[in-house]
């Protein structure tokens, strides 16, 4: 087994050079745990913008947060790791309690072996042929390693048995249940999920382990809505346990669900899941926590409505540069969609940071409303305090599609100090 605390040092001996933008010019040649070493400062350290930073006292937070929320609700928890494809990250996941990793597709499982991650949930039918014998050694070549992955149709469970030809040790999945007409994937009436077990009953390299599905995908997601559906998901399990379909050798029974949007619901609907024939694992997937955001999930986040149980702190701020005053109520900044994130919110306005003096104040009247390649539009409302080289903090929506757009990322401590650099491996 690879061993994980090891690989992930090594990525402190990677060069700093060209490939890594915002990155000191000086630094070049430098290994990232060099220059982490030097506590630079962002802004006055020769990081160039536009520059993604990622802050060390939110993300630890973040971190505690839902580890905490996870134990208070009895639930295991295994973040999806394709929001940040980054085995830091993973790691500090693991050592707050995480049971493993979920993942979307085999590149991502891949990163995550290579990082020595030793349990991941794969959230998607695995009907890839290469990718089934890279998964059957890595089972064969390491006893530890856990793995498991959905199901959801009989061809999809003969397709994975035929690529598993030979298998040393058998390939645990679970039945995925679809969220209902015009979701995304899964079987979607009891009836098919029924056909697809029997199918995992009579495959040779396949073994059930229990249930799953997204209820972010819940048409005309309402609470009553996402519950009703998570109760179907519930008594999925208890129908299956019932009729024998958990073979023997099945220690416990996954039961898994759980984005970053409705992950209070399932906790409630699960903490009444009855007693099954074996101990069940409740699984929660939820991927987005550990950066939050200042968009999406800032508006999604469960714990708007259950305020008691915490609060999860944004973490991203991208800082670009006023590169144009052009016109009154206009100005020009040197980001855009090469490096923020645009799919669901445009970047917000946050703080502005003086070139005259480093003083840092609300970037009040001040809207981003549009992107370019390598521009955001700012439109600056009158006495709106904004002018050429002044540095602007913007907060950040969808952390899923923030990570992917760098590939080493400065970890920020609040007094500016550059503490660490997060690898991404997309």
């Amino acid at each position: 087994m690879t061993d994980a605390a090891d690989t992930i040092d090594r990525l402190r001996d990677e060069r700093v050079d060209h490939r890594f933008k915002g990155l000191p010019f000086d630094a070049e040649g430098l290994t990232v745990g060099e220059l982490a070493a030097q506590r630079r400062n962002l802004f006055t350290g020769g990081f160039t913008t536009p520059v993604l930073a990622l802050s060390a006292e939110s993300v630890e937070h973040n971190l505690a947060v839902l580890e905490a929320y996870s134990e208070r609700h009895g639930l295991a928890f295994a973040p999806h790791g394709k929001t940040s494809m980054a085995p830091q990250l993973f790691a500090r996941q693991l050592a707050y309690g995480a049971w493993g990793i979920t993942a979307a597709v085999p590149h991502q499982a891949r990163v995550y072996r290579a990082f020595g991650v030793p349990r991941i949930f794969l959230a998607n039918e695995l009907v890839d042929a290469a990718a089934l014998r890279w998964l059957a050694r890595e089972l064969a070549e390491d006893p530890g390693f856990h793995f498991v992955c959905y199901v959801d149709s009989v061809r999809g469970v003969e397709l994975m048995d035929r690529a598993l030809d030979g298998a040393a040790r058998p390939v645990d999945v679970v039945v995925e249940l679809g969220a209902g007409d015009g979701a995304r994937t899964g079987a979607r009436t009891e009836a098919d999920c029924d056909a697809v077990a029997e199918a995992v009953a009579t495959a040779r390299h396949l073994r059930l382990v229990g249930v799953a599905g997204y209820e972010g995908e819940v048409p005309q997601a309402t609470g009553t809505a996402v519950r009703d559906w998570l109760r179907r998901l519930t008594a999925l399990a208890v129908r299956l346990d019932e009729a024998g379909r958990f073979p023997a050798g099945v220690e416990e029974i996954v039961v898994s669900a759980g984005g970053s949007a409705w992950f209070d619901t399932v906790a409630e609907v699960f903490a009444d899941l009855p007693p099954l024939s074996r101990p069940v694992l409740k699984l929660l997937r939820s991927g987005a926590y550990v950066s939050h955001d200042d968009g999406q999930y800032r508006a999604l986040t469960p714990f708007n409505r259950v305020p008691d149980e915490g609060a999860l702190q944004p973490a991203f701020r991208l800082w670009a540069q006023v590169v144009s005053r052009p016109a009154p109520g206009q100005a020009f900044v040197n980001a855009g969609k090469r490096d923020a994130a645009y799919d669901l919110h445009l970047p917000e306005a946050q703080v502005v940071r003086s070139a005259r003096d480093g003083s840092v104040r609300p970037a009040t009247g001040i809207t981003v409303s549009r992107l370019s390649d390598q521009h955001a539009w700012l439109d600056t409302a009158d006495g709106a305090e904004l002018e050429v080289g002044d540095w602007v903090g913007m907060g950040l929506s969808h952390p899923c599609t923030v990570f992917d757009k760098w590939q080493l990322i400065p970890l920020v401590e609040a007094d500016g100090t550059v503490t660490d650099f997060v690898r991404t491996f997309f």
